[in-house]
């Protein structure tokens, strides 16, 4: 797929979300925002693990800081810029911390690490109840209007929050995909391939981990503080070591190697829970055994996967000048 088209495809795909709320049932679109946040999350978990090399399990904890943080602003102060921009610092400022204590490791002990810290923020959810409401969360969040140089964009129905947060989703894609291709993103990926050699040509290869793990953390923050005006309620669960695996598993369905693959893995991972929920109760059991299909048969991701079938589909040639008329 050569750059026009891939632009072509782009700007198709966009007037395809500008438009979902016009074309698209309430569900569609609520749907969609769920889709959008994975992707969010999945986009910044890869800059962590298909850039720098480094696995975490623990991305579930930033998504419920950033949930939380924003959950409590917006009950003291109804206002939805500050309440996302509180939930993603704070995130942010919550993977810092962590993230200096775990980068010092790799491989296995840096992922054992990461999932000790996100169980601990989810015991932190589930017991510190002043602030998180224990097992019965905090409820009553409101959808705050979004106030922005003076003008207020009240946000009474999902189909206009769903404006916010696609705009909040390409923006935040847009600034991943400028640091992949920066000499940051270089740099990250130095460190992946072998971080002797990284070390060796005068890379702070520890500094350059925590800086991944610390916009990965904002990334899963900015995510979660998009959540509580649309579910209204923030529960627990969303801590725990499980909901950690979903932006792994859009990675890896899509494909770590590829920029859109989070993405695509997020669209097709949410579609599928979607859909197989609908037919039984043991919908957990059957969307892992197609999550396991899926990566086993496709080694790259689907994204590897649909642009080996572009370079190998036939082309038709134009016919020579010379043909016309026999």
């Amino acid at each position: 797929m050569n750059h026009a088209t891939r632009r072509w495809a782009l700007a198709g795909l966009v007037l395809v979300l500008v438009l979902l709320p016009v074309v698209g049932s309430r569900y569609v679109v609520y749907l969609t925002v769920h889709i959008l946040l994975l992707g969010l999350n999945a986009v910044g978990f890869n800059l962590l693990f298909g850039q720098t090399g480094l696995l975490s399990f623990g991305q579930a904890g930033f998504y419920a800081v950033g949930a939380y943080t924003c959950a409590r602003i917006l009950l003291a102060w109804p206002s939805l810029l500050p309440g996302v921009l509180g939930g993603t610092a704070a995130a942010a400022v919550a993977a810092l911390v962590l993230g200096y204590l775990s980068v010092r490791h790799t491989r296995i002990y840096f992922a054992m690490l990461t999932l000790a810290f996100g169980m601990m923020i989810f015991s932190l959810a589930w017991k510190w109840r002043a602030v998180t409401g224990g097992d019965d969360g905090l409820v009553g969040v409101p959808r705050a209007p979004l106030e922005l140089l003076g003008l207020v964009v009240p946000l009474p129905t999902v189909e206009r929050y769903y404006y916010v947060v696609l705009v909040a989703a390409v923006l935040g894609v847009v600034v991943m995909h400028r640091v992949v291709h920066s000499p940051l993103g270089l740099a990250l990926r130095a460190v992946r391939d072998s971080e002797v050699r990284a070390a060796h040509v005068g890379l702070d290869v520890r500094s350059l981990r925590l800086v991944a793990f610390t916009v990965a953390g904002a990334y899963a923050g900015l995510a979660g503080s998009l959540l509580p005006p649309l579910e209204n309620t923030v529960t627990p669960p969303i801590a725990h070591w499980t909901a950690s695996a979903e932006p792994v598993l859009a990675t890896l369905l899509g494909g770590i190697r590829s920029f859109a693959g989070p993405l695509v893995g997020a669209f097709v991972l949410v579609v599928a829970k979607d859909v197989i929920v609908r037919f039984t109760v043991h919908w957990s059991l059957v969307l892992g055994v197609v999550v396991v299909v899926l990566v086993l048969g496709f080694r790259g991701g689907l994204v590897a996967a649909l642009e080996g079938l572009a370079l190998r589909a036939p082309r038709v040639q134009p016919a020579a000048a010379g043909e016309e008329g026999g």
